[in-house]
């Protein structure tokens, strides 16, 4: 199918901890000349959108702040619409964009990679909530992440055992939520089916993207590990790096 726009994931596509992959900037450059509209989208829960937005324009990616679509925006946005008041279990660069939020008497759990503060103490504060009948709203549902070439648990893991626990299922507001890929399909106004998704997850952003009928790639970098390639579904692709992007589209829109 012909590609109209792209969905890049960040961390282990454009770069992994703090080295830019190789060629990552050539290619994104070819990307940007190509004029196709283009989202970066990350369950990343350690930085707010501001400080991805400028690690990213410090290490060479030309963006603006709308281009750039997280699970924690996401889950703010979906807070806000019901009225909710999150006991919030997040990084603490998070916690300047709930601070709105009245936390005093929580009726919702907002779980992201919270780091240390997954502690035994406040997990089974958001548990008791979950028993009392509070939403969960999971950042993400990864299972790892890489970070200076090494694998991390991420926050996938606490938030299944919080719903496993209190016998609820979670709202997910990140890759793979097709609610997520919904709104950025709809934000960049193109038909899902002409959506191109880039990441180095098989389960969160190329099986989670053709679930809601996006194209989707698979890259072998960041945390892409040998054996990756026999989950994908037949219709996905395969590429080394974003290195091989710009050729992808050069073909497909010859």
């Amino acid at each position: 199918m012909k590609i109209a726009a792209i969905l890049l994931d960040i961390s282990g596509v454009l770069y992994d901890g703090r080295e830019v992959i190789t060629g990552a900037l050539a290619s994104f450059r070819k990307l940007r000349d190509s004029g196709l509209p283009l989202r970066l989208v990350t369950n990343t829960a350690t930085q707010n959108r501001r400080q991805i937005l400028e690690k990213l324009q410090h290490m060479g990616f030309a963006l603006t702040l709308e281009e750039l679509i997280t699970a924690p925006s996401a889950a703010r946005s979906w807070l806000q619409e019901h009225q909710l008041r999150p006991f919030c279990l997040l990084h603490p660069n998070l916690h300047s964009e709930f601070a709105e939020f009245d936390q005093s008497a929580p009726n919702a759990v907002l779980l992201g990679d919270a780091r240390d503060a997954l502690d035994y103490a406040h997990l089974n504060q958001a548990f008791r909530l979950c028993m009392e009948g509070a939403p969960l709203i999971g950042i993400g549902m990864n299972r790892y992440f890489s970070e200076n070439e090494k694998l991390c648990l991420d926050a996938g893991m606490f938030i299944r055992g919080i719903a496993w626990a209190a016998n609820i299922e979670p709202l997910i507001m990140g890759k793979p939520s097709q609610a997520f890929y919904h709104q950025v399909v709809a934000d960049l106004g193109v038909p899902a089916e002409n959506c191109l998704m880039i990441g180095d997850d098989v389960e969160t952003d190329v099986c989670g993207a053709i679930d809601v009928g996006l194209q989707a790639a698979l890259v072998k970098t960041g945390k892409y590990r040998k054996g990756d390639q026999a989950k994908l579904p037949s219709q996905a692709l395969l590429l080394d790096s974003i290195v091989d992007l710009p050729q992808l589209l050069q073909q497909n829109q010859a």
